[in-house]
């Protein structure tokens, strides 16, 4: 190969760039972005506070009452979904307190009262009885309920699941409540 034919070749990919980047220039000229306000979808960034709020809401209002859940708990699948907790309490009658207290009758009994139990300062001083619907908000997320609690348990996210062993423990009293609506 010749020089001449090298300088050929050398033409051609330059005259080939010189080529693209013209065509380049004249596309950007021809078309105008349009740069949004904020991204059409966020990767990886916190979603704004009312928009968390407002989430919160629709899931609140998509889930019935709680005295209908309640009414549809079953004592059979909540012993199921108790084995979650079996490993930290005990349900039996006279049972004993193992890292957390026992949980017989807990329905209508005292917070932070239960017989040989060391309670954690935010439980003894929260006051008033273990209602259905403090212990089923108790039982989405304890930390988030009751700050300072010692259960370290992340909570149980589906209905369903706190009916069922709200219908349990239920079970695992001598006299419960009546539930709401009843």
């Amino acid at each position: 190969m010749n020089l001449y034919e090298l300088n050929k070749i050398v033409g051609a990919v330059l005259g080939s760039l010189l080529l693209l980047m013209v065509l380049n220039e004249i596309g950007n000229a021809m078309v105008q972005p349009t740069l949004l306000d904020k991204p059409a979808i966020a990767i990886g960034e916190e979603e704004d506070e009312a928009e968390k709020e407002e989430a919160k809401e629709e899931e609140k209002s998509d889930e019935p009452s709680l005295a209908a859940l309640l009414a549809d708990g079953d004592a059979d699948r909540g012993a199921k979904v108790a084995k979650k907790c079996a490993a930290c309490h005990s349900f039996d009658k006279g049972g004993k307190n193992k890292i957390g207290p026992a949980l017989y009758g807990v329905i209508g009994r005292d917070k932070g009262q239960g017989e040989n139990f060391k309670y954690s300062p935010a439980l003894l001083s929260a006051g008033g009885e273990w209602s259905y619907a403090d212990l089923d908000s108790y039982l989405i997320d304890p930390k988030a309920f009751m700050p300072g609690t010692k259960m370290v348990f992340k909570g149980l996210k589906k209905p369903s699941d706190r009916a069922h062993l709200i219908a349990y423990l239920r079970q695992a009293h001598d006299s419960p409540p009546p539930l709401p609506g009843e």
